[in-house]
C-alpha cells in the first residue's frame, strides 16, 4: 500500500510537471498576438528540434546549436522584449543553420589558379597556325591530283618545256664561260671564244629550224609570229624563246669583242665595249615583246563585236604607256654608259716610279710587274686593268677597303643579265 501511494505521488508530480512544460511551450494570447505581429512562430523551435535529431536518435551536431526561448513576465513590454529577443535569436539561428548546412554541402575548397586573360597576339598566332595547318592538309590531300595534273601538262607541252630547259642551260654555260675568259685578260683563249660563238649559232639555228612553221624569227625584227590561234600560253612561250635568242646574240657579240688581240683592242676598251653591248641588249630585249603582246591584247578577247575591240585597244594602249615609262627609266643608265664609252674613265691617278718601288714593284692583284700603274686615294698602287676589273664588282680598295667609287659599273666583266623580259 505504501509503494502504491508513492507511485501515485510520482505520477501526480509528473503530470503537474508536464502541464507546466506545456504551459511554458504555449504562450498566452498576448504573446501569440505579439508573435503574430512580429511574424515569428514558436514552431521554429520544434522544427529545429526535429532537424537536430538524427534518425538514430543521436544528439545533433555541435555546430547546429540549440535555441532556448525564455518567456518571463506578463507585461506587454516584457512580452514585446522577449519576442524581439526571440526573433533576433531565431534569425541568428536560422542564419547559422543555413550557413552550416551550406558549408556541409560544399566540397572542401581547393586552390585553383586564376585563368589569365586571353592574349590577342597569341590568338592571332594560333589562328594563323590553324590556317597554315589547314593549307598544309589541303595540299597533302590534293598532292596526288596535282601530280596527275602536272604530268598531263608536261605531256601536252613536253617539247616547249624541253626547249625552255635547253635554252636556260645553254645560257648559264655560255655566260659563265664568257666571264672566265674576260677575267683572264690577255691570257684568255680565242679558241674557247670561237667554240662559244659556234655553239650558240648552232643552238639558235636548230631552234628556228624546228619551229619553222611558227616563224619565231619574225619576233627579232618586231613582227608577230604566224601562230594560230595566238593564245596566252603561246605568246608567253614565244616571248621567252625570243628573249633567250637575243641574249645569245649579245653574248655572241661579246665573243667577237674578245677575239681581236690586245694591241688592237686593250682590256679597258674591251670592258667599255662589253658594257655598251649589254646595255643595248637590254633595250632590245625590252622592245622585242611589244608586237606579240600588242597583237594578243587587240585581237584576242572573249567579248565579240565593237565592245571587245574597244576594250582590246584600250588595254594595248595602257601596255604601250607602261612600256614607254620603263624605257624612260633606263635612260639614265644608257646615257651614263654612252658617256663612259665615248670619253673613257680611269680609276685613280698615274703612279710614279717611287710609289711603285715602295709598293714592291708587284701588283697585289695579278702578282706581276705593274702595267700602267694607278694610285688610288688610299695610296695603294695597282695595275690599271687589274683595278678596273676589280671595280666591276666592288666599290672599295682590295687592301684597305676604303670606298673609292660610288657606283659599280656592271657588265664590263662580260656578264649577261639573267633577267627574263616577258612583257
Amino acid at each position: 500500500m505504501k509503494l502504491r501511494v508513492q507511485y501515485d505521488g510520482c505520477e501526480s508530480r509528473r503530470a503537474s510537471k508536464l502541464k507546466e512544460s506545456q504551459t511554458v511551450m504555449q504562450p498566452n494570447s498576448d504573446e501569440r498576438d505579439a508573435h503574430a505581429g512580429n511574424g515569428l512562430s514558436l514552431n521554429l523551435q520544434q522544427e529545429h528540434l526535429t532537424k537536430t535529431q538524427t534518425p538514430t536518435g543521436a544528439p545533433a551536431l555541435a555546430e547546429s546549436g540549440e535555441v532556448r526561448v525564455h518567456m518571463t513576465g506578463d507585461s506587454g513590454e516584457t512580452s514585446a522584449g522577449g519576442a524581439s529577443s526571440r526573433r533576433s535569436r531565431a534569425s541568428s539561428h536560422s542564419h547559422s543553420h543555413s550557413h552550416g548546412h551550406s558549408r556541409a554541402q560544399q566540397p572542401p575548397h581547393t586552390h585553383e589558379p586564376e585563368s589569365a586573360e586571353p592574349d590577342m597576339d597569341s590568338g592571332e598566332t594560333s589562328s594563323s597556325f590553324s590556317e597554315l595547318r589547314y593549307l598544309y592538309h589541303w595540299i597533302q590531300k590534293s598532292l596526288p591530283f596535282l601530280v596527275i595534273l602536272g604530268s598531263k601538262l608536261v605531256i601536252q607541252h613536253a617539247l616547249g618545256l624541253a626547249v625552255g630547259v635547253g635554252l636556260f642551260m645553254t645560257f648559264l654555260y655560255v655566260n659563265k664561260s664568257l666571264q672566265t675568259q674576260v677575267f683572264l685578260q690577255d691570257r684568255h683563249s680565242k679558241l674557247q671564244c670561237l667554240w662559244l660563238l659556234l655553239f650558240m649559232t648552232l643552238s639558235t639555228s636548230l631552234l628556228y629550224y624546228t619551229f619553222l612553221p611558227e616563224s619565231l624569227h619574225y619576233c627579232l625584227i618586231f613582227l608577230g609570229p604566224s601562230i594560230e590561234p595566238l593564245g596566252f600560253w603561246e605568246v608567253l612561250w614565244t616571248v621567252g624563246v625570243t628573249n633567250f635568242i637575243i641574249k645569245f646574240l649579245m653574248m655572241g657579240t661579246k665573243c667577237l669583242i674578245l677575239l681581236p688581240p690586245s694591241s688592237l683592242l686593250s682590256f679597258r676598251s674591251q670592258g667599255r665595249w662589253l658594257m655598251l653591248t649589254e646595255e643595248l641588249g637590254q633595250i632590245y630585249q625590252a622592245l622585242a615583246p611589244v608586237p606579240p603582246w600588242f597583237r594578243y591584247l587587240v585581237t584576242y578577247q572573249e567579248v565579240d563585236g565593237n565592245t571587245g575591240l574597244t576594250l582590246g585597244v584600250l588595254l594595248a594602249l595602257v601596255y604601250l604607256i607602261m612600256k614607254l615609262l620603263g624605257l624612260y627609266s633606263q635612260r639614265t643608265a644608257i646615257t651614263k654608259t654612252v658617256r663612259i664609252f665615248s670619253k673613257g674613265e680611269h680609276t685613280g691617278m698615274p703612279a710614279s716610279r717611287s710609289q711603285c718601288s715602295e709598293a714592291g714593284d708587284v701588283c697585289p692583284i695579278c702578282q706581276g710587274e705593274y702595267r700602267d700603274p694607278r694610285s688610288l686615294v688610299c695610296q695603294h698602287v695597282f695595275c690599271d686593268e687589274c683595278i678596273a676589273l676589280w671595280f666591276n664588282r666592288e666599290k672599295s680598295c682590295p687592301l684597305c677597303r676604303t670606298v673609292i667609287t660610288e657606283k659599280v659599273y656592271k657588265w664590263r666583266d662580260g656578264a649577261t643579265s639573267p633577267h627574263l623580259q616577258i612583257y
